[in-house]
């Protein structure tokens, strides 16, 4: 087990496109030190660009989530660890709004319109080529780690007022790795 350093806001491998994988092999250790980092930090998804590597990989893992007696459904299909490389959108269907935070972006959260289902086709680790539908959380956490892959962050989302009130936080998270207060929009 080793645990990776979560790269922070600020640091420029999280605003790039991150590379396609083609070398399928020694992924193995790396992928295993992405969970474990993921599950150290708390968090249910996690980009290879938020661990400074610049390739199309993502883990996932929301088995450990609970759920709101408002947000329980049976459209959460995954409850297992599982790796996506290469993930690419294929369609997107409905809308819906959920608080949302991010590993590289400490103790800033905000509510965030999103797809309600999407679907994605992705390699393992094995190089087998899926075509899979996701909705509700997994397909949030989905849309987020992707959007790190493209360089974007949840916070781009918001509202020019919202970045406003975000952005000495995101200055400070740039500069020491933490705000000095978090928030919720």
């Amino acid at each position: 087990m080793s645990l990776l350093s979560v790269v922070k806001y600020g640091n420029p491998i999280l605003r790039i496109k991150v590379d396609e994988v083609t070398d399928f092999s020694n992924l193995e250790s790396f992928i295993e030190d992405m969970f474990d980092t993921m599950y150290h930090e708390k968090g249910i998804g996690l980009a290879a660009n938020q661990v400074g590597v610049k390739l199309a990989i993502l883990v996932f893992d929301i088995g450990g989530y609970e759920l709101d007696e408002d947000e329980e459904g049976d459209d959460e299909p995954y409850s297992d660890p599982i790796v996506f490389i290469n993930p690419l959108i294929i369609e997107s269907k409905g809308e819906c709004s959920m608080e949302e935070g991010c590993l590289s972006v400490p103790e800033i959260r905000a509510e965030i319109i999103r797809a309600e289902t999407i679907t994605l086709r992705y390699q393992d680790i094995e190089q087998n080529t899926y075509s899979e539908t996701f909705s509700g959380l997994s397909a949030r956490v989905l849309l987020h780690e992707i959007d790190h892959l493209n360089g974007k962050f949840f916070t781009d989302y918001l509202s020019p007022s919202k970045r406003m009130l975000i952005q000495k936080r995101l200055k400070e998270i740039a500069l020491t790795g933490t705000p000095s207060t978090g928030i919720i929009l």
